[in-house]
Formats: structure tokens, sequence, C-alpha cells
């Protein structure tokens, strides 16, 4: 699939937006963030600019995007129309919780069960993400038991690393959360690594012959249906070369899971300044990776309609 970075841009930002938005609603009000005002303001000012920075981004896919808003009337039954309801509705209650803790300086009552819809809303989003591409069957590589989770554990894993660098930057981080951070890291890394090996043992039991029903000897090509590149190949036939994917393989490890895993581990033994950099280094080293992580999601992935053109 060709990667468009209109949409690696979007997964990622709203991905680590979602995850930032979900831990706050949830633990602001239970008070393992303090109420502090500008932890709230610059909290949710990043976690809803994430968030909408990436939708914007998608629209620059789309050959009409003065027309996206007809993506949401198609909710019955496709996923990306679900996807944008859920995300234009989580920003009531993240609004009304932002509001409430920022202007109000508020985590009881109202608002904390404000924080809690936004939470709920930011996890059904993510879900309705995952579910856009692990629903397309024709792309063997998405339509996988890891695609779902993994969206799920990335936007986690991503929002807790952000949320670490916020804290520790106003010096009310905790060992806790340095530590739920590192094992949502290494959890995402070894996700990833089991999802690269199951989709590099990936069987496709869907070749030239099964797609014409001729059972008997090798189905084969002789000439492309026209002589030039179209839509199709363009976007379905993408390839990218084995020794550039293993190499982006290894730029994921390192500044996805490994070196943002070594950073945090620093913060655990660092006074609150130096602390609060290596937390912020490790925010940046791992959505970068997880740039890198998304590009090659799209780049790996293999379109049934290439068989059509002989690949």
């Amino acid at each position: 699939m060709h990667p468009a970075f209109s949409v690696v841009f979007f997964t990622t930002a709203a991905g680590a937006g979602y995850g930032l938005l979900a831990l706050l609603g949830v633990l602001a009000p239970l008070g393992v963030i303090a109420p502090d005002f500008w932890l709230g303001f610059i909290g949710m000012g990043l976690a809803l600019g994430l968030i909408t920075a990436g939708l914007l981004s998608s629209t620059g896919h789309l050959g009409r995007p003065e027309r996206a808003w007809r993506a949401f009337s198609q909710w019955r039954s496709s996923w990306l129309s679900r996807e944008g309801v859920a995300s234009v509705a989580t920003f009531v209650p993240a609004g009304l919780f932002g509001i409430g803790w920022v202007i109000l300086g508020r985590t009881d009552g109202w608002v904390a069960a404000a924080g809690l819809l936004a939470t709920i809303g930011a996890v059904i989003t993510v879900c309705m993400t995952g579910m856009i591409y692990a629903s397309l069957k024709p792309i063997a590589q998405w339509h996988s038991p890891y695609t779902l989770p993994g969206y799920l554990i990335f936007s986690a894993m991503s929002g807790s690393v952000l949320l670490a660098a916020l804290c520790q930057g106003f010096a009310v981080g905790s060992k806790m959360l340095l530590a739920a951070c590192v094992l949502l890291t290494l959890l995402g890394w070894a996700w990833k690594l089991a999802t690269w090996r199951y989709n590099d043992q990936l069987e496709i039991p869907t070749n030239a012959n099964t797609a014409t029903g001729l059972a008997g000897g090798t189905v084969r090509s002789l000439e492309w249906p026209h002589t030039e590149e179209n839509y199709l190949l363009k976007e379905m036939g993408f390839r990218i070369a084995r020794k550039h994917s293993a190499k982006l393989r290894r730029i994921i490890q390192l500044l996805g899971f490994a070196l943002p895993a070594l950073l945090l581990i620093t913060a655990f033994a660092l006074p609150s300044p130096f602390a609060a950099l290596a937390s912020v280094f490790a925010a940046v080293a791992q959505f970068v990776g997880m740039l890198v992580e998304r590009w090659l999601f799209f780049a790996e992935a293999k379109h049934t309609v290439t068989l059509y053109y002989g690949k």
C-alpha cells in the first residue's frame, strides 16, 4: 500500500492524543495527577491539539476534502464513518472536562464524569480507527488478530510517555508512572515483534489460480490491462525492498521502543530538571519512531488486487 503522509501522521498524532486524553480523563479525577492549572492547560491542549491536527491531516488524502462531512452519514456500515462520529462526539466531554479542570479548577463531580466519558470516547475512537484496517479482508497483513490490539497498545504507550514528560516537567511525576510507561513501551515492542513474525510467516491462500478459478496449471498474466500506471497500482501496488524494510524495522525498534525505554529508566535516577529532559526526549524519539512504524505498516501491506496485474 502507498504510505500517504497525511494518513501516517493522522494515525500517529491522533493515537498519541487520544492516549493522553484517556489517561488525563481518568487519572486527574482520581487524584493521581495534581489539579494544576498549567498542567491541565498544557496537557489538554496537547491532547486535543494532536487529535485535531491528526484529523485535519487525514482529510489531505481525500480526493475532495470539502466533502469529508459526507463520511459521517455511513456510520451503519463503515468503520471510517463510525470513527468520524466517535471522534467528533469525544470533543464534547473532553471540552467540558477541560473547562472544568482548567477554568474552574475542579476534577470532581460532573467534571470527573466528563473526564470518564472523554476516556471512553477516546478508547472507542481508537478502536474504530483500528477496525478500519482490521476489517479489510483483501489485505492479509491488516486483517489479523494483531491489528486492533496494536492500535490500543500504541495509543496507550505513546499517551503515557507524553503524560510522563508533562508530569516530570511540572515536577509532579511519580516513579509508578515512569514504571508504567516503561512497561507499556516494552509491551508495544513485544507486540510489534510478534506482529512482524506473524506477517513474515503469513501464507496468503489467494493467488492467480484461485482468483480465476483455474485450479490446474499455473495462471500468469501475458500483458497488463493497460500501458500506464493507474490509481490502483499507485495506491495498492506500492512495494518496498526487503533490505529497506529490515533497516526501517531496526530504526523503529531503536526510536520507538529501545531509546524511550532507556531514557525513561534513566529518569528514575536523575534529579527533577534532568528527569524532565530525559522524559521529553523519550516522547520525541518515540513519536518519530511511531511515524516510521506507521509508514512501514502501510508500505508492507499487500492488497490482493495486485494479482490482477501479475504481482
